[in-house]
């Protein structure tokens, strides 16, 4: 039986009002992402790739690895 996901809201929403915040849901597999003001969209991915996706973005990674790139 499949279950809905459990979301939870990033600590850096601040608790305000309103629908702009990321919520995250996990499974042991993968993680899914979505805005509050769009739930329906959801972004799907693992672990691994997200770590590395924030790494590139915080500047600690120069080139991208082969495996991940788009064939």
């Amino acid at each position: 039986m499949k279950h809905a996901p459990r979301w939870q809201k990033s600590t850096f929403s601040g608790g305000g009002e309103g629908n702009t915040c990321i919520e995250l849901a996990a499974t042991p597999t993968t993680l899914h992402l979505r805005e509050s003001d769009t739930p329906a969209t959801v972004l799907t991915t693992t672990p691994a790739v997200l770590a590395h996706l924030l790494a590139g973005i915080r500047g600690k990674i120069t080139k991208v690895d082969s495996h991940l790139r788009e064939h």
